[in-house]
């Protein structure tokens, strides 16, 4: 890299030598997640050989699931003395905002009672029904028509391929939390 304004190379066309990223270059989401997952890894959690974002923590009758998107953390166990120091440990090594618990994650919405954990995605349904103009539709017992048969080569291309492919896209993340979806998306796509 060039040198930064104001500093002086002692020799004509000297450069600087990068040893660390900075915010913003392509790879300074990389390095973060080296960085907070070898710190992770110190602190005893395990890395979920399923999905790199898990991470997995058991203590005896301890349990601690942190999973980490992009500079997002979501964290959940079975002892909140254990959250706590794992906070502490995190707050320690980076600057941490705890924001208590989760309501909304990556278009989930989250609500806890006694009887558990409730995940709906109302609002990012209504963002499909709005972006379609589909909010006043009528709502029908079955989503998809039984006994029709659907094939690739049959029937006219569509003009706006990339916004249906948008919407079958929006539609399959939907089946996270609708799974009765999951078959007439399948057939559409």
């Amino acid at each position: 890299m060039d040198p930064p304004e104001g500093y002086l190379a002692t020799k004509p066309g000297q450069v600087c030598r990068l040893r660390r990223s900075l915010y913003g270059l392509k790879q300074a989401s990389r390095q973060w997640n080296l960085e907070l997952t070898t710190k992770l890894l110190d602190y005893g959690f395990t890395q979920s050989a399923h999905d790199n974002c898990l991470f997995l923590k058991h203590t005896g009758s301890d349990f601690i699931a942190l999973l980490v998107y992009v500079d997002d953390i979501l964290l959940t166990g079975t002892l909140e003395s254990s959250l706590h120091n794992v906070k502490q440990y995190l707050d320690g090594l980076f600057t941490i905002k705890d924001l208590g618990s989760a309501k909304y994650f990556l278009g989930l919405e989250l609500a806890r009672s006694s009887h558990g954990l409730l995940v709906t995605q109302h609002k990012y349904l209504q963002d499909i029904l709005s972006d379609t103009s589909m909010l006043n539709a009528k709502v029908a017992s079955t989503p998809f028509l039984s006994g029709l048969h659907l094939t690739h080569d049959e029937g006219a291309l569509l003009q706006f391929s990339d916004r249906y492919r948008r919407f079958v896209g929006r539609l399959l993340y939907l089946g996270f939390t609708r799974p009765d979806l999951s078959f007439p998306v399948q057939q559409l796509s």
